[in-house]
């Protein structure tokens, strides 16, 4: 019987012992992976290799974006040693003090399980070729850190910086947005980089190399057989002509504002100014963090897109639409003649005007930019008998100017375009207390009030006005590479007016650059070229007022539409309408004719910037 409970004690603890065993191998081989880990790391390592994004090419076939190599430094952090500081700033062109923070945000990383001791990560980014040259020959004295290659982009022409945007590192909300992105990825923060990115980025490769104990690759693993390729990003072709872009930042420099240029039979966008701009060589490399600070910082904001975020008063150039409303819901009629004795007066209401020849038609209203023409015309349209009540008429103008793309959003291929504004009449229910006529909102019928509207959505009413009612949402893509654009740029959004009446106003804003007795866009005749054309004065509240010109050309078959704004300008014919005409002369004759060079020399020795 003693015999036997020895025996038991003996079975139980040798089945404790090798249980033990068995659960202690459990954890180190499944629930704790580190050794794994560790002993994968001192035979193997897996590299990502990343994809060249797409090239971006303009409408001509010109590069316009490409790509340079540079180099990252990784880390596994486990598999480092004690190692010469001195040596290994100097090999990348470091301070010390910058080495160690580099290893201080290592630390937090790891508390914070950002990244792991057994895997590489990044330790510093990009590495010029030279200083990647020189690294290499000592890198095996580093244990724990090597080199991975990648790109970024490198810029042909030093502008266009807010169409194409820029490259910048992922953030925890993208990672979470989308697997494709780990920590030290790059994605295009802004611009066509932000909207074609999915095209633009490729898809990531994997190759597995084995490494000796000093961490020196020693040949693929397994032949290669577990390896697979990265595939570069799909290039695109924009519909921006560069030449033109370049040529319309020089006219805005010294300025502020913006020009948007349209091709009318398609929808795409020849050339977006916002101004003042930045070179997007800027926002790449090293440097990248130093240079955008600055820019933020700046008071003249660069960084903002004045073309599609900016919202103005449309001023006189919103008359147009005015009369063609007016138009359609057949209050007026091209014949129509208001008079106007140095303005509009009614009820204590003043608005001013110029003078001109009274009364005017239709026609000559457009071309002489009248102001008390356009207020009877909205007293004729509130007052349309067609509709019961001043609210319904209302409601009824909105809708045609919403058909027009003002108000909304355009859905263009730009993430960051803003809408404008056109008031709604439960907006002035609530302001005068139900209790309003066009006497109390007369200021909109000039463009004045609570109108705002963007530059591109300006641009692409002169568009739909040269094309008797249509156009096709602005857009910036052309082609994609092996792929199709999206479809709702080759689809026709037509306006809520009938094309015949589009005749007589662009019969005024023909007479308005053309017309030597009264016509308000004189200065934005070009020789050879029958531009159609109006101008506009913004008011300003915070000092002088903005220039606004809006054209299209040739008159019957257009090949450009285009807006311009310049803050501070004053009168519309000042700068606005000339830069107008040297965009369309440029565009339509790929020069500026010697007799037009006063023009240019003006306009580019012009400072607008407030001191």
């Amino acid at each position: 019987m003693e015999n036997s409970i020895r025996y038991r004690v003996i079975i139980f603890v040798f089945a404790i012992i090798a249980m033990t065993y068995i659960v202690r191998l459990f954890i180190l081989q499944v629930i704790d992976p580190s050794y794994k880990f560790s002993a994968d790391n001192n035979t193997q390592r897996k590299i990502t290799e990343y994809p060249s994004r797409g090239l971006i090419y303009d409408r001509n076939g010109k590069l316009l974006v490409s790509n340079q190599c540079v180099y990252d430094i990784l880390i596994v952090p486990r598999e480092v040693v004690p190692f010469d500081t001195i040596e290994f700033c100097n090999a990348l062109n470091i301070q010390k003090e910058e080495l160690e923070k580099l290893f201080d945000d290592l630390r937090k990383n790891i508390k914070n399980k950002r990244v792991s001791r057994y895997k590489p990560s990044v330790f510093l980014k990009q590495l010029s070729a030279e200083q990647y040259g020189y690294l290499q020959e000592i890198l095996y004295k580093f244990k724990g850190f090597y080199v991975q290659r990648r790109t970024l982009r490198n810029y042909e022409y030093h502008c266009a910086a807010h169409v194409l945007g820029y490259v910048g590192e992922v953030d925890e909300d993208a990672m979470k947005k989308d697997p494709f992105y780990t920590l030290g990825d790059y994605r295009g923060i802004s611009g066509i980089e932000n909207t074609y990115e999915t095209f633009l980025r490729g898809k990531k490769g994997t190759r597995y190399v084995m490494v000796d104990v000093h961490g020196v690759e020693k040949g693929k693993l397994r032949g290669g057989r577990m390896d697979t390729t990265a595939i570069s990003g799909k290039n695109i072709t924009l519909s921006l002509d560069i030449d033109l872009q370049q040529y319309g930042e020089l006219l805005m420099r010294n300025k502020i504002g913006s020009i948007i240029a349209i091709e009318p039979e398609t929808g795409e966008i020849l050339s977006m100014v916002s101004s003042p701009g930045y070179d997007p060589a800027l926002l790449v490399g090293r440097q990248r963090s130093s240079n955008y600070s600055e820019l933020a910082a700046d008071p003249l904001l660069p960084l903002f897109n004045r073309a599609i975020m900016s919202g103005y008063p449309p001023g006189s150039t919103f008359k147009v639409l005015m009369a063609l409303i007016a138009l359609q819901e057949g209050v007026i009629t091209p014949a129509t003649k208001f008079g106007c004795a140095g303005g509009f007066f009614n009820k204590g209401i003043k608005l001013g005007c110029h003078g001109h020849a009274s009364p005017l038609d239709l026609v000559h209203s457009v071309s002489n930019s009248c102001n008390a023409y356009y207020c009877n015309v909205l007293r004729t349209i509130l007052d349309n008998s067609k509709y019961k009540t001043t609210v319904e008429r209302f409601d009824v103008w909105r809708e045609h100017l919403l058909s027009f793309g003002l108000g909304e959003k355009l859905n263009t291929d730009f993430f960051n375009e803003k809408r404008g504004s056109i008031p709604t009449s439960e907006y002035y229910n609530r302001l005068h207390r139900n209790r309003w006529n066009y006497l109390t909102i007369i200021s909109i019928s000039i463009g004045q009030g609570e109108l705002l509207t963007t530059p591109i959505q300006m641009a692409n009413m002169s568009a739909a006005i040269a094309n008797r009612g249509f156009f096709y949402t602005p857009h910036i893509i052309k082609s994609i590479d092996k792929d199709t654009i999206p479809s709702r740029f080759k689809e026709k959004n037509r306006t809520k007016i009938d094309a015949e009446h589009f005749e007589p106003i662009i019969s005024g804003m023909e007479k308005a650059v053309w017309d030597d007795w009264g016509g308000t866009a004189r200065s934005a005749r070009v020789p050879g070229i029958r531009v159609c054309g109006k101008t506009g004065t913004a008011e300003n509240p915070h000092g002088k007022d903005h220039s606004i010109f809006i054209a299209f050309a040739p008159k019957d078959d257009p090949k450009i539409a285009i807006a311009i704004y310049v803050e501070n300008g004053g009168f519309g014919a000042t700068y606005a309408a000339p830069i107008g005409s040297l965009m369309i002369e440029k565009y339509c004759n790929g020069e500026i004719s010697p007799e037009r060079e006063w023009v240019e020399k003006r306009i580019l020795d012009t400072d607008l910037i407030p001191k």
